[in-house]
């Protein structure tokens, strides 16, 4: 895809980024494995940093603002909108609970994070001068995004009553999955957790990084000091594996099939 610099529509993930408790460290783990360059933001952002694909701005990472404790480290998914107040609105009708409350961040745009009602953390982005990621479906950059958790109808309901997908399932037997349309076009994905997760499993959203070779990718992941929670596999939409990064944050590689 080429380089996309306008506001991504409604309900359509538009960024990404994550907050480590060291910077240096991920910088030495996501720059040689997906080829990033990194632009550091000044003290005014907390030295909020982007992370780039030649010169096109890809996900976000941060450090801890204050003395407020954090979370593990985890990818955090952010849904486009042109009106965060009446999103966020909308999240709470239909049963989410706010996380972070909305806030204009100088001349970038506006945010806010929810919790939904399944228990899966994700933000909202109003776009002002940052429209969001400039280029997907790359190598070194986001090509999918879905949500997993224990109580899949819930979620879905609660996402298409905020953001009015187009519902499609595809689920089979042990698989329970949903599509999520934004018109006709494919933004994300809700599934459910089978009993081999087990109860512990976090419901979470997860980013998928598009890699030319996955099993390559998965195995620099491991010497670059993340690792592989899910061997490479085949399947219907690419050869893809789950892996961690050096915080323990987990994310996904997609690549395509052998002989493809």
């Amino acid at each position: 895809m080429t380089t996309h610099r306008e506001a991504w529509p409604t309900g359509t993930p538009a960024w990404a980024d994550i907050t480590v408790p060291d910077l240096t460290v991920a910088r030495a783990f996501y720059g040689p494995l997906f080829g990033w360059e990194f632009e550091a933001g000044g003290p005014e952002l907390g030295y909020y940093t982007q992370a780039l694909l030649d010169g096109r701005r890809v996900v976000g990472l941060g450090e801890p603002m204050g003395d407020d404790p954090v979370p593990p480290p985890a990818w955090c998914v952010y849904l486009a909108a042109d009106n965060l107040a009446a999103t966020a609105e909308a999240v709470r009708d239909a049963g989410g609970q706010t996380v972070v409350h909305p806030m204009t961040i100088m001349d970038f745009g506006s945010m806010a994070i929810f919790v939904d009602p399944a228990g899966a953390v994700f933000g909202i982005w109003e776009p002002a001068d940052h429209t969001g990621w400039d280029v997907v479906d790359e190598p070194g950059s986001m090509v999918w995004c879905e949500v997993m958790v224990h109580d899949q109808p819930t979620a879905v309901a609660f996402y298409q009553r905020v953001f009015g997908y187009t519902v499609e399932d595809l689920s089979a037997p042990g698989f329970t999955y949903a599509s999520l349309s934004l018109d006709g076009h494919p933004a994300a994905g809700v599934g459910g957790y089978g009993a081999q997760a087990g109860v512990g499993a976090p419901a979470a959203w997860t980013i998928y990084f598009a890699v030319t070779d996955t099993d390559a990718a998965a195995a620099r992941v491991a010497e670059l000091g993340g690792a592989v929670v899910s061997a490479p596999t085949d399947s219907t939409f690419g050869r893809m594996a789950i892996v961690s990064g050096p915080f323990g944050e987990v994310f996904a590689l997609i690549g395509p099939v052998a002989g493809s």
